[in-house]
């Protein structure tokens, strides 16, 4: 075949991708659906050339499209990996988390609900064997999410459902070619019936090999990153490979999953590769794979369509009653999942609430495409596979893909107008006028300046300014006569702009460098999770994410537990040092956000709702404040190399952007600003380095700054040391319970509790102490103490901590005072004394 002719082919094909995208919108149909369209069109006009007497002058060209290397192969070790890549780098994994129960739920399960209701359906209504069924349910069972998910953005859906479905789809797609060649096997075996129990068993290992070997694969290519950290261009080829290398030694070497390591390896890339490159890098890499991804999604769809025509040139009339077998069975499927499990999690509190409309929404827009046919193109290339066997699968497969493309994917924008989702709410709808109305005041008074300025013609100038006074007067109008806006409902919005700008400020703090690339992503899951929080819950559901986002999580005490069970430092030391960083981060952008309430904020919402807003920052302040003073206290002089490293990361910005403006304006010539810019790197990389925390070395100072330990001497302290316990709580956790015998005292290293006893109240803070009493007059304890900050406490049992009484004065003092604020006799506790 001539080189030019399949050159001008390939070339061909990008502009009918290039030209699709434009003409989707127009038209107002999903892209993959314009693209498997035009792709039948292609295949089924060359088709159509090549045999047709009417003139052989396209014959060539023909020839050269259907002879295009297209093997099933090609989709799954080329297009595949590369889709399966990008989609992992582009989510935000902090935020999958919070949703990893209904997401890992939908998608294993809704893929082998889906499997087993096609195959029994198409085993109850044909003759072909159960193992052959289950194939073609494998098969079908994976879903394209992009349509309906392009769409939900366009209509501003809950970012929270978009996201679980991306997630559901990603993992969907990896349960269904695991289930597939599990049941390919049994029908290249010739197993008609085999074993569900035996299928299902090994399916868990097919899925733990591709983890182990996609995360080995990833920190491998993350550490060879680190190595060429002046070399971005290495770095991208690095990711490029890790793919494809990590698909290949999963399927070829290991016998697991080639598409769980893929999405194992992006997952694990996108974890640790932010804090390990430089941030214009990443972002670049990212751009790289946005692009690759978008080709190879868009050639995907088309050269599987290309195949369309052959698939179903064997196709009889009672192909199209299994065709509809199908196509029931899995959209009872569906909806068994949509309408049975998900209000079921939701009922559980694990998933979030999802409107019907939106689930009939999910449920038509559950379209078919590449994936599936390129699973049908595999079992069609099989020469171990029965040729009758084949003969349906492809037909079925193409069947079922052309119905959910053509029929669903062409209703789903209407289905969606149908039930009012395109639609904004009444609520924004006033919002919306209300905003439009003070941003055309704002540009009024800017337009008279910038006319002022430039001594424009002043009759014209006073003829544009009535027109524009009168869509003013409009606005203003049209906004008033839409109705008041609750002030709950102007504290939820004012809560989602805020957090909005919140977000902002972070991406340009990060574009700024000064606080890093790891770093902006965590709070900017927190922003994430304020703005779904207030657009849910409003007021309270923002300040229990306000108070989430200091909280000490599950992995922080896991952490704490092997530091204090195992000695195991190096977790704790690592999630010590981010939580500081984070807490100056957090602090760093909220002090930013004053202005913005007193700007925006006041003149669209008011006076009222700004000062709530300035409120509950304060409190968020307030709180960050306070978990950083006790990480200052644990771990005196770190905040402040942190608080280094940031001032120095500042000055090297500033420093950059002064180069810049010098070789711009022609002070400086390339060579010379080629030779700065490289020492700044140099200079930066030692920057963008994070002090090491030595847990051990920072807590012997820590026990030193309690008041009751200053008269001890320095061996006694080495040994308190290592005999006190650190616990971490969250604000509202309870600490101890009355009625339950002291044998521990608490001494609060940071934060505050408060103590209820009979329907009084106390509070202590830090360097206070409680637990004693109990202790010493062996009675059960009489209050409940529960931490209203987030706390660190230093734990003491009830051997130690009266040793340490008999040789600590201060101790034995603060003992005493305590007794006697209680009205308890001191000589009880302390005969001696």
């Amino acid at each position: 075949m001539d080189i030019t002719i399949v050159i001008t082919v390939i070339a061909s094909l990008f502009v009918v991708i290039g030209a699709a995208e434009p003409f989707a919108a127009r038209v107002r149909l999903p892209y993959s659906v314009i693209l498997a369209v035009l792709g039948i069109m292609i295949g089924a006009g060359a088709t159509f050339f090549l045999r047709t007497t009417l003139t052989d002058a396209l014959n060539p060209v023909a020839e050269a499209i259907l002879g295009l290397p297209i093997r099933s192969n090609v989709f799954l070790y080329v297009f595949l990996p590369t889709l399966l890549f990008q989609a992992t780098l582009g989510m935000n994994l902090r935020r999958m988390l919070d949703d990893w129960v209904p997401i890992l739920t939908l998608a294993v399960v809704a893929v082998v609900v889906a499997t087993l209701s096609v195959g029994y359906a198409l085993s109850w209504a044909s003759t072909l064997p159960l193992a052959a069924c289950l194939l073609i349910g494998s098969i079908v069972s994976t879903t394209d999410p992009s349509a309906v998910v392009s769409i939900f953005r366009s209509i501003s859906a809950p970012r929270r459902l978009a996201r679980i479905i991306e997630g559901e789809s990603l993992l969907n797609d990896a349960a269904a070619i695991a289930l597939f060649g599990l049941f390919m096997g049994f029908v290249m075996l010739g197993l008609p019936d085999p074993k569900l129990s035996d299928a299902l068993a090994r399916f868990p290992m097919l899925i733990a090999g591709g983890v182990v070997t996609g995360w080995v694969a990833a920190r491998i290519a993350v550490w060879v990153m680190g190595l060429f950290s002046r070399h971005e261009l290495a770095q991208i080829s690095i990711s490029v490979a890790l793919p494809y290398l990590a698909y290949i030694v999963a399927e070829q070497s290991v016998g697991a999953s080639g598409v769980i390591a893929v999405v194992a390896a992006g997952l694990t890339l996108n974890l640790t590769a932010p804090g390990r490159l430089p941030p214009q890098s990443w972002t670049n890499l990212r751009e790289l794979w946005d692009v690759l991804a978008h080709w190879a999604g868009a050639l995907i769809f088309i050269l599987a369509a290309l195949l369309i025509p052959r698939l179903l040139e064997e196709v009889r009339l009672e192909d199209f009653l299994l065709v509809g077998v199908v196509v029931v069975a899995a959209i009872i499927a569906r909806a068994a999942i949509l309408f049975g499990l998900m209000p079921l999690l939701t009922s559980l509190k694990i998933s979030p609430a999802v409107e019907r409309p939106y689930r009939v929404a999910i449920l038509w827009g559950g379209l078919r495409g590449a994936v599936t046919l390129a699973l049908a193109l595999a079992v069609t290339e099989s020469f171990r596979v029965p040729d009758d066997i084949q003969r349906v699968v492809g037909i079925l497969a193409t069947g079922f893909t052309l119905f959910t493309l053509l029929v669903q994917g062409t209703t789903l924008r209407w289905i969606i107008g149908r039930f009012g989702l395109d639609r904004l709410s009444p609520l924004d709808e006033a919002l919306s006028r209300q905003v439009v109305a003070v941003a055309l005041q704002t540009v009024r008074e800017d337009v008279a300046h910038t006319t002022d300025r430039y001594d424009l013609n002043r009759d014209t100038v006073r003829s544009e300014a009535k027109r524009f006074g009168e869509r003013l007067d409009a606005v203003v109008k049209m906004a008033e006569e839409n109705g008041r806006i609750l002030d709950r409902d102007r504290i939820a919005l004012g809560l989602i702009a805020l957090a909005g700008h919140e977000r902002d400020t972070i991406l340009e703090h990060m574009r700024e460098r000064t606080i890093s690339a790891r770093m902006a992503e965590l709070v900017l899951s927190d922003a994430d999770r304020l703005i779904e929080a207030a657009r849910t819950q409003g007021r309270i559901g923002y300040q229990k994410s306000a108070r989430r986002s200091v909280a000490y999580g599950q992995a922080f005490r896991a952490a704490v537990l092997l530091h204090g069970r195992l000695g195991i430092s190096g977790p704790l030391a690592q999630m010590t040092a981010d939580r500081f960083e984070l807490l100056l981060a957090q602090r760093l952008i909220m002090r930013d956000l004053g202005t913005f309430i007193d700007g925006r904020i006041r003149r669209i919402h008011g006076r009222r709702v700004a000062e709530l807003l300035h409120e509950l920052l304060s409190r968020r302040i307030e709180n960050v404040e306070t978990a950083l003073e006790g990480l200052r206290l644990q771990y005196p002089g770190y905040a402040e190399e942190l608080e280094r490293r940031f001032i120095r990361r500042t000055a090297l910005r500033m420093e950059e952007r002064e180069y810049v403006a010098m070789r711009d304006d022609g002070l400086i010539g390339a060579e010379v600003y080629t030779a700065l810019i490289q020492e700044l790197a140099t200079r930066r990389g030692a920057a963008e380095e994070r002090p090491r925390l030595d847990v051990a070395v920072q807590r012997e100072a820590f026990v030193r700054q309690f008041p009751f330990f200053a008269d001890l001497d320095n061996a006694i302290v080495k040994r308190l040391t290592r005999s006190l316990a650190t616990r971490y709580f969250n604000a509202g956790e309870v600490i101890v319970r009355k009625e339950i015998s002291g044998t521990r005292v608490f001494f609060i290293a940071s934060g505050a509790v408060e103590l209820e006893s009979a329907g009084q109240s106390w509070r202590l803070g830090r360097g206070e102490m409680f637990g004693q009493m109990a202790l010493l007059t062996n009675r059960a304890r009489r209050a409940d103490v529960r931490a209203i900050a987030p706390t660190t406490v230093l734990v003491l049992d009830e051997d130690r901590f009266r040793r340490l009484l008999k040789r600590s004065k201060a101790l034995r003092e603060a003992v005493r005072l305590s007794a006697e604020k209680r009205g308890i006799d001191p000589s009880i506790l302390l005969p001696e004394g």
